[in-house]
């Protein structure tokens, strides 16, 4: 069965609520249960609480009167959160925070409420988190999710629709929702064979699955898989944190300016000229599902629906790999005015 097939399948079974697709016969479940503990030991991990991002950035900035700044708003894990680095400005909220407000020169608030460990289970609470009780909704939503799902074995429908949902709920509310799809756990440097083989296909196959999903349902998505995965595993000592498992600053710098060109696109910030496929670049019209899965395996690579575009098995999406861009010299991504201690 094709990659693109078996993505479809599990986004289709998350629609009517089956249980998606299992990775792994009875025979291999001993083998890699120890594969799993020895590779915990090594790997570890990090207990420390991320650095809190939320703010205002871009405060220099002159604001139209009657105005309010942009609101930014982050969901998801770890990855999210920005576990593993000790400052704020390197976290990846506080780093596209920044990058859009120099972009939009145009103030920013962002609201980070990623919580370390979560699944995709967490999302509904998080989404009620930025949007019950607000008087504006967020201007756009940005969610990394599904590294959790696939080490504690969620079933990928499960996980797929339970992002469904959440993006659902966001866009009802006039949210524009930008997804960093689950990233290459086959990159983690100390897992080896078979497990790492294992992490690598279960984390495109999600990857892929959320992208059909969020771009059918009004949404964009940004491949965080080739990012985390050939750059992090050519060089883990600079793009991963002490911890071997969360990214160091400059490894969320590298994820963070990859989802910038999107977000700022979201929010027609972006030039009208780069909204076109560019062929020089690999971009094209694709359906959902193969766009799906050529982005799963290259980093930095979005998928958003081509509504001009439909074929004979369903409507198509417009596969970009934009040109990532550095935060323009001047805009230190440090929150001027903090909202949280």
């Amino acid at each position: 069965m094709s990659r693109a097939r078996v993505a479809r399948r599990i986004a289709t079974a998350a629609a009517f609520g089956g249980g998606g697709i299992s990775l792994l016969g009875g025979a291999a479940v001993g083998l890699l249960l120890t594969e799993v503990r020895l590779a915990k030991r090594v790997v570890g991990g990090s207990d420390d609480e991320p650095p809190r991002a939320d703010g205002r950035y871009g405060s220099a900035f002159a604001l139209p009167t009657g105005e309010a700044p942009l609101r930014l708003s982050f969901l998801g894990d770890s990855t999210a959160a920005g576990q593993g680095v000790h400052r704020a400005r390197e976290t990846p909220g506080a780093l596209l925070a920044s990058g859009l407000a120099a972009v939009a020169e145009r103030p920013v608030k962002l609201v980070n409420v990623a919580l370390p460990g979560a699944q995709s289970d967490d999302l509904a609470r998080q989404v009620s988190l930025v949007l019950d009780g607000v008087v504006a909704p967020p201007d756009v939503v940005v969610v990394m999710i599904g590294a959790n799902d696939v080490t504690r074995r969620m079933p990928l429908a499960t996980s797929v629709r339970l992002l469904a949902d959440a993006v659902r709920r966001l866009r009802a509310a006039g949210t524009e929702v930008v997804v960093g799809t689950c990233p290459d756990l086959g990159s983690v440097e100390p897992v080896y064979q078979p497990l790492r083989w294992l992490a690598r296909r279960a984390s495109r196959q999600l990857a892929a699955a959320q992208t059909i999903a969020v771009v059918e349902l009004g949404g964009r998505t940004v491949s965080l898989g080739d990012l985390l995965g050939p750059e992090f595993e050519a060089r883990p000592r600079e793009l991963f944190g002490p911890d071997n498992y969360h990214p160091s600053a400059e490894g969320y710098a590298t994820a963070a300016m990859a989802m910038l060109p999107t977000v700022c696109a979201v929010l027609g910030l972006w030039p009208e000229a780069d909204e076109r496929p560019d062929a020089r670049r690999g971009e094209s019209f694709l359906p959902v599902a193969q766009a799906a899965v050529e982005a799963a395996s290259q980093g930095g690579t979005e998928v958003t629906a081509a509504r001009a575009v439909a074929g004979p098995r369903g409507p198509w999406a417009l596969l970009k790999r934009r040109r990532r861009r550095p935060l323009p010299e001047g805009h230190h991504p440090e929150p001027a005015e903090h909202t949280a201690p």
